[in-house]
């Protein structure tokens, strides 16, 4: 059973739903009702990973509305203490463009999902139309991270992206809002900008590169030469061969007889799951752990 409360990707969802207006079906044991709703009655999600709507591409997507209309619902949940009844989960550019377009109401998918459940689904949607960029994706995987407590390999099975690239990706999170801008305004690549997260003044090499022209090679070599940052250092202490959690891991196992997962985080913290198979089960774990007989 997946630990992910949507269950299922966004296609799987669409698919399903299919994209036909003023329909309801059913969604597993729930009616997902596909209507037409008054714009004024829609607020957009403050979690949304996507931060920037290029102007251009809007207007032209809200000429394209004003001849076709809208052909693929957004999605919607129903909210309370808002201000408005239901909170954008995937469609804000649609839903943006159709109030420049004049709309007054719009067709939406309204489904009940939980606040991570939402957050999956928008972080999906946004990855697979290739619409977020390099900042704002990473922050989107961090914000996973911490407020649904996934690790990086439930995000790389949620997002249909590997570990090394989830975890390259999440390297610019931690850089200075002005290198983050730089990378967003495209005075830098993200490749430079990853390369550069491990330095310990990240914005005098973001300026170096700009005033050099640097290619991603020569920053790789230059970031040779310069200090790394404190928690750059930290983390590289501190990880574990993959080797040495496979041998705990199995050793830990073997002891409980049980399933067990390690997982190690940022700074070398970290968390053991152990998984049990019915009340007896864990009470023999507990035991294990305890030396009770």
């Amino acid at each position: 059973m997946s630990k992910f409360g949507l269950g299922r990707n966004l296609d799987d969802l669409q698919n399903e739903i299919g994209i036909a207006p003023d329909i309801s079906i059913l969604s597993g044991t729930e009616r997902v009702v596909v209507r037409k709703v008054p714009l004024a009655q829609i607020g957009t999600n403050p979690g949304q990973p996507r931060k920037t709507f290029d102007q251009g591409d809007l207007e032209d997507l809200a000429a394209s509305i004003r001849e076709k209309g809208v052909l693929s619902p957004i999605l919607l949940r129903p909210v309370q203490g808002r201000g408005y009844s239901y909170e954008i989960v995937a469609g804000e550019r649609r839903f943006r463009a159709s109030k420049m377009a004049g709309l007054n109401e719009i067709p939406a998918f309204i489904k009940n999902l939980a606040d991570e459940n939402a957050m999956e689904i928008a972080l999906i949607e946004n990855v697979q139309r290739e619409d977020l960029n390099p900042i704002e994706e990473a922050a989107g995987y961090v914000n996973l991270m911490n407020k649904c407590k996934y690790t990086l390999e439930d995000v790389s099975r949620l997002i249909g992206k590997s570990e090394s690239y989830i975890r390259n990706s999440i390297r610019l999170n931690a850089l200075p809002a002005s290198v983050k801008k730089l990378v967003e305004q495209g005075e830098i690549s993200a490749s430079h900008a990853r390369t550069i997260a491990v330095a310990e003044n990240p914005e005098e090499m973001a300026r170096e590169i700009i005033a050099k022209k640097m290619t991603v090679a020569e920053t790789e070599q230059r970031i040779k030469k310069v200090a790394r940052s404190a928690g750059a250092r930290k983390f590289a202490d501190k990880t574990m061969d993959a080797k040495v959690v496979r041998e705990m891991t199995n050793s830990i196992s073997h002891a409980l007889d049980a399933n067990v997962k390690i997982t190690e985080r940022r700074g070398g913290a970290g968390v053991i799951t152990i998984a049990f198979e019915s009340r007896n089960h864990l009470n023999e774990i507990i035991n294990k752990i305890t030396g009770k007989n």
